[in-house]
């Protein structure tokens, strides 16, 4: 059985966050770049339980992890 495949759009539904491209760019470019060393779990902009789930995702690779790697690149790119 294959593992379900989520998209950047799905993970900001999950963490309760608006998912449409525009709402997520726009999350993007307001909370990068994370600092250095700073794991995307440990941002402060994330609830307690948005932390947990990212912690989670990635330390299980589980099958958010890609797209919560793929967030992680992309706050830690510099602004545009």
């Amino acid at each position: 059985m294959e593992r379900p495949v989520h998209n950047m759009s799905n993970l900001f539904a999950q963490l309760g966050h608006p998912s449409d491209e525009a709402a997520i760019a726009h999350f993007i470019e307001t909370h990068r770049p994370l600092a250095e060393g700073l794991r995307l779990h440990e941002a402060a902009f994330w609830t307690e339980s948005q932390a947990c789930f990212l912690r989670e995702a990635i330390l299980q690779d589980a099958d958010w992890a890609e797209v919560a790697d793929e967030l992680n690149a992309e706050l830690r790119a510099p602004r545009h």
